[in-house]
């Protein structure tokens, strides 16, 4: 490794054993655990938030097994990518490499193990390109681990998704981060004060990489490490644009506050920025979506109609023509008025699944589909348009919703 490698790549486990954090994954008898020790690698999807080892993770695994390592970016790569790497594992495995003719050749079992492909923020691969990687996937010239910081059950087609296992990675703890941070130090040999220390792990909030981003900047800038240095090393154009990282989560997030709070400028210029930086239009749409319902909600039900069209547009549609379609349902929901009493009743209700579990539903409401459940009074003294409580005994009384 050479110094000109950022620091987050220099100080990459290369085992298990040297890695932070994600203990129900890589603890003793844990799967990840069990498949290094089995050598039996299936195709994985790694769902998690940014810096908790997701790449590190596949690459330790490839070095571990003994298998070959492919990374592509799904922000970058594209099907000629993904050709030349099937060809490369098809040569390693001496199976015809005729990309077109697969259906008319009879493959005999593998001798060689499947290569590893890690293809990052597998989400951003349309329909089309997973379909290309399936059936390399399932006659195993290829392994196939995705990472994605999104919902792998909306943006990984199913067929894929079915012969994957999904693992997910959560968001390292304070005392993961404060072991990043040593390791970090030491690599640069400097000394981190405690206000320093506090403040990196709060900034970094579960990502490692941002921690030893910010660090490794604040150590190339000044001389010594301090509060004031750190800080002012945050307005420094070397802290490099990440979509998948603080820029992403923090440009969403002015964006969706811009709305809740009516300002439809501020909205549009956050919206702006992601779209001009080349964030996913259905990452946006997305929360547009969630957004119809938790803030505008019941004052006006035809917003979560404009945010479903405007996701099925950018899904159809795409750049550049789709950004208009974003700021048309950006506008709409930003002048919307607001109402959260639907969310808010939800959550409460939710608090009392959580706090009671499953308490028996009132007779009267059970459906009797049988005589012995008729004998048994289910759904006796039903009537559609009673009014009195029908909530089970121990939360009788309770109001969940209550009107703005």
């Amino acid at each position: 490794m050479t110094q000109s490698q950022p620091l987050a790549d220099r100080l990459r486990p290369s085992s298990l054993d040297e890695f932070i954090g994600q203990p129900h994954l890589v603890g003793a008898g844990k799967p990840l655990s069990r498949i290094i020790e089995t050598n039996e690698v299936p195709s994985m999807i790694f769902w998690g938030p940014p810096g908790v080892g997701k790449t590190t993770l596949a690459r330790i695994i490839a070095e571990q097994t003994h298998r070959r390592f492919f990374a592509l970016s799904a922000v970058s790569a594209g099907k000629k990518d993904v050709e030349a790497v099937i060809r490369q594992a098809q040569a390693q495995q001496n199976v015809p490499d005729d990309l077109f003719s697969r259906a008319q050749v009879d493959i005999e079992p593998h001798d060689e193990r499947g290569a590893i492909l890690f293809l990052d923020e597998i989400h951003r691969f349309n329909k089309a390109q997973q379909d290309f990687l399936l059936p390399y996937v399932e006659d195993g010239t290829i392994v196939l681990i995705g990472a994605t910081t999104e919902n792998p059950s909306f943006e990984v087609i199913s067929a894929l998704l079915s012969r994957a296992q999904v693992y997910v990675l959560e968001t390292l703890s304070d005392d993961d981060l404060r072991e990043v941070l040593k390791r970090g130090a030491n690599a640069l040999n400097v000394h981190v004060p405690d206000d320093v220390k506090a403040f990196l792990i709060n900034f970094a909030n579960g990502d490692a990489r941002k921690l030893l981003n910010l660090l490794e900047v604040t150590t190339n800038l000044y001389d010594e490490i301090t509060l004031e240095n750190v800080r002012s090393s945050l307005q420094s154009k070397l802290l490099r644009y990440d979509k998948s990282g603080e820029e992403h989560y923090d440009t969403i997030s002015a964006f969706i506050k811009s709305m809740r709070a009516s300002n439809v400028d501020a909205a549009l210029y956050y919206l702006a920025r992601m779209v001009a930086a080349g964030e996913d239009p259905k990452f946006i749409a997305r929360r547009m979506v969630i957004f119809a319902s938790e803030d505008v909600g019941l004052a006006d039900a035809n917003a979560l109609l404009v945010a479903n069209a405007v996701f099925r547009a950018v899904e159809t549609i795409g750049y550049p023509e789709a950004q208009i379609n974003l700021a048309h349902g950006t506008v709409y929901l930003a002048r919307a008025p607001k109402d959260r009493s639907a969310y808010q009743a939800y959550f409460r209700a939710l608090d009392d699944v959580k706090q009671h579990g499953n308490l028996p539903i009132p007779l009267e409401l059970r459906n009797a589909p049988t005589q012995l459940m008729k004998d048994l009074a289910y759904g006796a003294g039903y009537e559609a348009y009673h009014d009195h409580d029908l909530l089970p005994d121990d939360l009788k009384g309770r109001q969940y919703y209550r009107e703005e």
